[in-house]
């Protein structure tokens, strides 16, 4: 997994170009974004994730003999060719939306400029990693936003599709929100909580669920989350539970994390009634936590029944993205120049498809916030080389429904670059978060960024990506260029 040289996770056809490049060559820098061009789950935001692991990735990317000889065992590559990738590494400069940051629709989350070769070899890995962790802490701010503060335990291990989805799906699940996971290897290398209970399989090895209570109770006092649903809930699972919670409490032991899990059956009904019983029994702060196959519309659904839950542990449907199991993001070729030269020449795709037709040229993104709120009013999409400042008025307008204009007076709106410096010639000069629970931190204020409009599950109101006037322009020129000439 992570100590894997993943120089070889890319498409065939990236080292066939490569060596059509090789035999063919050219001074030329490209410019790549990488992007997306709908929000998943139907949602109006996405949480930017997954950089870590580019950056190990990129800092690691080198053709091994093992590598260069399975590639000479394919036949189809040239010696001269296996010569150059056997001293291969990665010379160009990366821009990246920063992990825990909300992104939207159409603006690049990552760029590359680089010689055309070595841009082409990394964009499977890149979209690989991108695309899922991406999708992962966007399911998980999700539902954490549906818990409404309460605590989210990513349960997801054993469902996941394979290791690594199982390990960095867990991480993005905790910069998503998420305050903590079952699994252990994700707490080791990332320094995130583990967190957990017991299983059925507990209760049914003691003679009695009271005995296996009692025991669970006795080894883990400071810990003490019973699951009560392996018999029967209210007539076996929770008396026996507020009986072990008595004895704990005259054998003079000061009740701390404790309370019960319910993983099965009428979720509302039976935590209300759950909590009755604590409550009568003078535990009224015990927690009750609940599982099985949630997500954030059933948690959505659960408190609006007024349900006494407060602590959700969440699997399948998290750590598979069960209802959008695809990202969807891309990663097109925006503009090219000669080394050395200046400007690039920008570059575009064309479609039938609106939305598929790409932004040429070498471009930064503006996030205008409102100055009152701090909350987001748009994105603002231009070329790299032009400057917008708060203290002149900002026009902006939809690039497809170009009526719809809205302007900012000076003042009331403050401005912020979102695409960072990750790599520059080859070297790391990223200097932002590493810790995940930094992230997490972050990522809750990016998310508060946000109006209650955007986050809400139904119909939410998509922020504005707009183009600015100078990149529209060269955008409807190609448009027009490209569209009479039938032979591009």
């Amino acid at each position: 997994m992570r100590a894997m040289n993943l120089t070889l996770m890319t498409d065939l056809y990236e080292l066939t170009m490569m060596q059509g490049y090789f035999k063919n060559p050219s001074d030329q820098i490209c410019v790549f974004d990488a992007f997306y061009r709908t929000n998943p789950y139907n949602s109006g935001y996405a949480i930017s994730c997954g950089l870590e692991q580019v950056i190990e990735y990129i800092k690691n990317l080198n053709f091994s003999y093992e590598d260069i000889e399975y590639l000479r065992s394919l036949g189809i590559f040239e010696e001269e060719f296996l010569k150059y990738l056997a001293g291969f590494h990665f010379t160009g400069s990366i821009w990246a939306i920063p992990e825990g940051t909300v992104m939207f629709p159409r603006e690049p989350m990552f760029k590359v400029i680089a010689p055309i070769m070595e841009a082409q070899l990394i964009e499977p890995a890149i979209l690989n990693i991108l695309n899922h962790e991406s999708m992962i802490a966007t399911k998980a701010s999700r539902v954490c936003r549906a818990a409404e503060g309460d605590a989210v335990m990513e349960f997801g291990l054993r469902r996941a599709q394979g290791p690594d989805a199982g390990v960095f799906g867990a991480r993005a699940a905790v910069i998503g929100g998420c305050a903590g996971t079952s699994n252990v290897l994700t707490g080791k290398m990332f320094g995130v909580p583990v967190l957990g209970t017991h299983a059925h399989s507990w209760i049914m090895s003691f003679p009695s669920e009271y005995e296996a209570f009692k025991a669970y109770a006795k080894q883990y006092p400071d810990n003490c989350t019973l699951l009560v649903d392996t018999y029967d809930v209210l007539n076996s699972g929770v008396p026996n539970a507020i009986r072990v919670f008595k004895e704990m409490r005259e054998e003079g032991l000061e009740l701390k994390k404790y309370g019960i899990r319910i993983d099965s059956g009428d979720l509302a009904y039976l935590s209300k009634k759950a909590y009755e019983m604590l409550a009568e029994a003078g535990f009224e702060d015990a927690t009750i936590c609940a599982s099985s196959d949630l997500d954030e519309f059933l948690i959505s659904s659960l408190k609006s029944q007024g349900a006494k839950i407060n602590q959700w542990g969440v699997g399948t449907n998290l750590i598979t993205s069960k209802d959008w199991p695809a990202f969807g993001g891309v990663y097109k070729l925006a503009g090219i120049k000669k080394s050395g030269s200046g400007d690039f020449i920008p570059k575009i795709k064309l479609s039938e498809n609106s939305e598929k037709i790409t932004n040429p040229g070498n471009k930064k993104i503006y996030r205008i916030y409102d100055k009152e709120t701090g909350k987001i009013r748009a994105d603002l999409i231009c070329l790299e080389d032009e400057v917008f400042t708060e203290d002149t008025d900002l026009r902006i307008f939809d690039p497809i429904e170009t009526w719809k204009k809205t302007k900012y007076k000076a003042g009331t709106f403050t401005l912020k670059e979102i695409l960072v410096p990750v790599f520059e010639n080859g070297t790391c000069v990223y200097d932002g978060p590493s810790s995940v629970m930094e992230l997490r931190e972050h990522c809750k204020k990016e998310v508060a960024s946000l109006w209650e409009e955007t986050l809400r599950f139904e119909n939410p109101h998509q922020v504005y990506v707009d183009l600015s006037d100078k990149l529209y322009k060269i955008k409807s020129e190609l448009l027009e260029e490209m569209s009479g000439n039938p032979e591009n």
